[in-house]
């Protein structure tokens, strides 16, 4: 790609009308006319056309670029493809402005139609802070116009990339138990109408044959023996139940659905030696049809409370009640609902999540939502960082007057030579794709918003990131203000 060309002047503008035109800029041309004539003569044209780069990605940004005419946007890849996060038209300034810290930008700056800027060299500034004070002023708040800007913008992406992973998560923790309540319903039907039919032979049977039936059914209903079998081990012990019911003649079809209770040969050869013929075929049958639809209905119970509890953590993590000032906030609920909402996470890599919270622990003040959203952004980071089954620890104990959270992994360790940029904007040590690197730089200023600080230790084996919030203070009366 061609580099814009860079003029003095242009051939149509003198200094002159230069000068004319910055008085009549929206942002600066509030400023004494001698300060626009000192950016007059120390600046250069640019004459940028559709999609020229003002200022690649990670390239040097060398000036401040008073944008006369055009459109000019920077687009930045967060993990989800290239997004224009910010634009300048006529009238805006932007590239490097007065006291910041900027180096290099997060995406390539382009011009989206024929554009005009007068740039200010970087070795410049220095002269320009002491010459034009109230440019300087004006440029200063604009400084932070846009530092507000890119913290929002980066906020609102780091909190959709944190939806996506929760969301996808979400949709494996819901699809077990859905399909458990789906395949147990199904089950239900043909086994009530197995119970239905079979209850027809039970009728006819005296007293004495009845107490024994109920005992067969205590013996399938009792669960202290079943477990969890494998698939060989029921197999081996659906095979040994239809040898019986061939051996006394009766219908071999009942096996699967005795086989899965916890009736034993022995309570079989019990109810045989009191019910015999056809009846003992409807005893069996209605006694493994009673004790499948009571399983199934447990099942179904089990998979509906594990649904709700699911939402109710969703519902705590997101916290979608959430106030607008900082309140007192459990923290044993928001870690809670944090690791319930990254198990699937979790059981990806056989990990251990462990959660130690101390007794009568006091509330921290805060905004839940916040805080919440930081304790995902570093248990995310620990789950990325352990190898498979590995441990993440949570701890969260109280120390005088404030509250330490401490989050530790057995992972690889994070080097010492890059420590102390790991809270850098968009500094990533993950594969690209993987990581944008905002989520440890939005801790950050979420921890700092929620008047904390946050630290790291770190070797091989052990990481450790300590947030320290404020204990919710507590008025003379004995609640929580």
């Amino acid at each position: 790609m061609e580099t814009p060309s860079q003029v003095k002047n242009d051939l149509h503008m003198t200094e002159a009308d230069l000068v004319d035109q910055l008085a009549a800029h929206k942002t600066i041309g509030e400023a004494p006319r001698e300060e626009l004539v000192w950016l007059a003569s120390h600046g250069s044209l640019r004459r940028l056309n559709a999609g020229d780069v003002l200022t690649a990605k990670g390239a040097i940004v060398d000036g401040l670029f008073v944008v006369l005419s055009g459109c000019i946007a920077i687009f930045v890849d967060r993990g989800a493809g290239l997004r224009k996060v910010m634009e300048w038209r006529g009238g805006d300034v932007t590239g490097l402005l007065p006291y910041s810290r900027l180096v290099s930008p997060p995406g390539d700056t382009v011009a989206q139609q024929p554009s005009t800027v007068l740039a200010i060299p970087r070795d410049q500034l220095r002269e320009m802070i002491r010459e034009c004070h109230q440019v300087t002023s004006i440029l200063v708040h604009k400084m932070l116009d846009r530092t507000r800007a890119f913290t929002s913008s980066d906020l609102h992406d780091e909190k959709m990339i944190s939806l996506g992973k929760l969301s996808a998560g979400l949709a494996h923790e819901l699809n077990n138990p859905a399909s458990a309540i789906e395949r147990s319903a199904a089950l239900l039907e043909k086994r009530l109408d197995d119970a239905e039919q079979a209850a027809r032979g039970v009728s006819l049977l005296t007293d004495a044959q009845l107490i024994a039936v109920d005992r067969v059914r205590e013996s399938c209903l009792s669960t202290s023996s079943n477990g969890v079998r494998s698939p060989i081990e029921q197999g081996e012990r659906e095979e040994a139940i239809a040898d019986w019911l061939a051996d006394h003649g009766l219908d071999i079809t009942t096996a699967e659905a005795l086989a899965d209770t916890s009736v034993t040969l022995e309570a079989l050869d019990q109810i045989a030696g009191t019910v015999d013929g056809p009846a003992l075929n409807a005893v069996l049958r209605w006694t493994a049809a009673g004790c499948s639809v009571r399983t199934l209905a447990s099942e179904i119970h089990e998979a509906a409370t594990r649904i709700a509890g699911l939402v109710l953590a969703i519902k705590g993590f997101t916290h979608m009640d959430r106030a607008e000032v900082a309140e007192p906030v459990d923290l044993k609920s928001g870690l809670s609902n944090t690791v319930a909402v990254l198990k699937a996470k979790a059981r990806s890599k056989a990990a251990a999540v462990v959660i130690n919270v101390e007794p009568d622990l006091p509330p921290v003040r805060g905004f839940v939502g916040e805080l919440n959203q930081i304790w995902a952004n570093l248990i995310d980071n620990a789950l990325d960082a352990i190898p498979q089954s590995g441990r993440v620890e949570v701890f969260a104990n109280r120390e005088r007057q404030r509250v330490v959270v401490r989050i530790i992994d057995n992972g690889t360790g994070i080097p010492a030579e890059i420590r102390e940029r790991i809270f850098d904007p968009f500094f990533t040590t993950k594969p690209v794709g993987h990581g944008t690197g905002l989520g440890l730089d939005i801790v950050r200023r979420l921890v700092g918003h929620n008047d904390g600080e946050i630290s790291i230790e770190s070797q091989p084996g052990r990481t450790e990131f300590r947030v320290v919030l404020q204990a919710a203070a507590i008025d003379t009366a004995g609640s929580r203000a």
